[in-house]
């Protein structure tokens, strides 16, 4: 078991996060525990967007090295939650396939070979070796696919709220059902901010991890990611009792999907007819039917005995996608000791408690040593120098988002 963590510092800053979703309280979390003053706000509550409405899945396979470094580190967290964080994040290990078709399959090989690199356990199976692991899942059309045994899913809002509290024992303040109008700045350095009504906060830093609200924020300081509001879809099906599955992203159907508790399958479809500059503050939070229909279809082309599995729930969400469709973190060009954090593109979750601990380094300190941002700077956005890893895999334009 890992040893409860205690570090505090010296460390007197005075440090606004704009943002209380799962990754704005790991970054308050983490600045708190090294012993910065931390005051959070949001135009919610904690956990009140797209947080809570994540798929909530833990795995580790990215075609980035940086991306998975991130996810690695985060892994260890969620399986060691109550001593390193406190609380619970209801983390279930079940296990986590890609599978791959013949287009992919080398690509896959490569991919495999850099993630044991980072440390991740994970291994190239074939199809065969699949479905002895899972006998209730179609292989027919599976080249290869890529296996981590201890991967899994945890309760997003229990990651969340457990994350807020410990900062707040840390000493993080909390202002909810705040919104932020603007940055203040003074003599070109982030001086605190402006809530709605027109009070002031000082601070010596702000950090803006608001998602799809992040450009309005940047946007006065003439500085913008060029984020895109995308509505995003997952749907819960009751799955029969003797029917059990790993989680998969299906690059060959298009879908992923991951149990949920004994008798229910979550599953998505990535971008599947995403609504690109869906409003964030007014969106339909119920599955559409044609969607319900189409991931049901998907799931069963993996699982065929699931092909009538009743639908028990769903709902949607906002994801913030960035051009490349990965992150953006580290300190904003046009002000000093602004920073940012957003554009996750559906990956927040997972890289949460890494990307807390290292912008709390890059805030306090000027670097992150838990996992080097520099790759995921502002600088490629200003440049247009997008992320483009060497092995990104062939997928259809229903499925969205890079892995």
């Amino acid at each position: 078991m890992a040893e409860k963590v205690t570090q505090t510092s010296s460390s007197s800053a005075n440090i606004i996060v704009i943002g209380a979703g799962v990754v704005g309280c790991s970054v308050a979390f983490h600045l708190a525990r090294a012993g910065a003053r931390v005051h959070v706000f949001d135009k919610g509550g904690i956990c009140a967007g797209m947080s809570a409405r994540s798929g909530a899945l833990v795995r580790m396979h990215y075609t980035f090295a940086p991306e998975a470094e991130l996810a690695w580190k985060s892994h260890h967290y969620f399986r060691n939650w109550s001593d390193i964080v406190g609380g619970r994040c209801g983390f279930v290990e079940t296990g986590f396939a890609v599978v791959v078709d013949e287009r992919n399959a080398t690509r896959l090989r490569a991919n495999v070979a850099m993630l044991r690199g980072v440390g991740v356990d994970t291994e190239v199976v074939t199809a065969a070796e699949l479905h002895r692991r899972e006998p209730h899942a179609s292989v027919d059309d599976v080249a290869l696919a890529a296996f981590e045994p201890h991967s899994g899913y945890a309760d997003p809002v229990a990651t969340t709220e457990s994350l807020a509290a410990a900062a707040k024992r840390y000493g993080a303040e909390f202002s909810i059902d705040t919104p932020v109008a603007r940055i203040a700045s003074r003599g070109g350095h982030a001086s605190g901010v402006v809530d709605a009504v027109g009070r002031i906060h000082e601070a010596d830093a702000v950090c803006i991890v608001a998602g799809p609200w992040t450009d309005a924020l940047l946007a006065p300081l003439s500085a913008k990611i060029g984020i895109r509001s995308e509505r995003a879809q997952i749907a819960f099906f009751k799955r029969p009792s003797q029917i059990k599955h790993c989680i998969y992203i299906d690059t060959i159907a298009g879908s992923y999907f991951r149990p949920h508790g004994d008798d229910l399958t979550l599953a998505g479809l990535g971008g599947w007819k995403s609504e690109a500059e869906a409003n964030p503050d007014d969106f339909r939070e119920a599955n559409n039917d044609d969607f319900v229909a189409a991931v049901r279809t998907r799931l069963a082309r993996r699982i065929p005995a699931m092909a009538d599995a009743p639908y028990s729930r769903g709902h949607a969400g906002i994801y913030d996608v960035s051009p490349d469709a990965r992150a953006v973190m580290g300190a904003v060009p046009t002000v000093e000791r602004l920073f940012v954090a957003a554009g996750f593109s559906g990956t927040g979750f997972k890289t949460a408690p890494a990307v807390g601990a290292s912008m709390a380094e890059l805030i306090l300190t000027g670097a992150s040593s838990t996992v080097d941002l520099t790759p995921f700077g502002f600088e490629r956005i200003l440049r247009g120098r997008m992320i483009e890893s060497p092995h990104e895999y062939e997928m259809g334009a229903d499925f969205g988002h890079k892995l």
